[in-house]
């Protein structure tokens, strides 16, 4: 008789940087504190949905979480500057 596998639905969110590059040129100080805060704030939001991150490579993060039920928000959620 084969294990009981336990299956879990989960939630991946990919979030990218738009024109980092040119941020970085333009003033790459300013930018790292921008991002900084951002992670924080991101981290902050996924820790609420009970997920974690995954990879925090350059720019970009990945995040998974179980599927929110239906009393979670669902849908893109913008970060305010």
């Amino acid at each position: 008789m084969p294990p009981e596998v336990e299956r879990r639905l989960s939630a991946i969110l990919s979030a990218d940087v738009v024109g980092y590059s040119r941020l970085m040129a333009a003033d790459e100080q300013a930018t790292v504190r921008t991002i900084t805060a951002y992670r924080e704030q991101i981290g902050s939001l996924v820790g609420d949905h009970r997920g974690r991150v995954v990879d925090a490579t350059g720019d970009s993060r990945s995040r998974s979480s179980r599927a929110f039920s239906s009393r979670h928000s669902t849908g893109s959620r913008r970060i305010p500057r």
